[in-house]
């Protein structure tokens, strides 16, 4: 039988190396190559071609998102199975937007994650209990703006700022194009992630988009 070839992305050592382990196990799977942010996902996803891509959302250089995107744009039958601990429904709309097969908790039981890449190996979506409950009940209520954080804290400058971050603008480039320095990019992302509690341009995108200050439109 021939062996589901994986492709793990993951920050953290000490659990990428226990997903290695358990999926090690698992006779039919192939562990081919491991990864610690989005950018180095993205060059072995292209030079190995997994099967299946098991990554987070939040990672450093580039986020689960858009390296989602990229991947599928250059490996479209590759599926990649999110696994994160943030099960915010944007996030999981996101994700599967960009071309994820699923999204999993980092909570979920080994065996649930097995039989998740068995399953979107052979093309069928997988999305955990806690996030697709969280996305019928926003579907159902259509009203988002009872979830939304007030914005009155977040200036209209520094939202300006974060919108063209959400495209994967450079700081360079955001100056440019609102004609500030560089200086005060970096100030209002400061002040940005100061008022969100965050701790990087990704964490402050992914949380707007939670609060729905960013609409999917905001994305390139």
């Amino acid at each position: 039988m021939e062996k589901t070839r994986i492709l793990i992305a993951e920050e953290h050592v000490i659990f990428r190396e226990a997903l290695r382990k358990l999926l090690e196990e698992e006779a039919e799977f192939e562990i081919v190559g491991e990864a610690s942010d989005g950018e180095e996902l993205v060059r072995q996803a292209i030079e190995l071609k997994p099967d299946v891509i098991l990554m987070d959302v939040i990672m450093p250089k580039l986020n689960g998102i858009e390296a989602t995107r990229q991947i599928k744009s250059e490996l479209p039958t590759s599926a990649v199975l999110i696994l994160s601990a943030h099960s915010y429904e944007a996030y999981v709309l996101a994700t599967l937007r960009a071309g994820a097969a699923g999204f999993l908790s980092k909570g979920a039981h080994g065996k649930d994650l097995i039989a998740a890449i068995k399953a979107v190996r052979v093309g069928e979506p997988v999305v955990d209990q806690t996030a697709a409950f969280r996305i019928l009940t926003r579907l159902v209520s259509g009203n988002e703006a009872g979830r939304r954080i007030a914005t009155e804290s977040i200036h209209s400058r520094e939202l300006e700022v974060l919108k063209l971050a959400a495209k994967g603008m450079t700081n360079k480039a955001i100056a440019q194009s609102l004609f500030i320095s560089e200086r005060t990019v970096q100030t209002h992302f400061i002040n940005v992630f100061r008022k969100l509690n965050v701790g990087s341009r990704t964490e402050a995108v992914l949380r707007a988009l939670k609060e729905g200050w960013l609409s999917m439109e905001d994305l390139p």
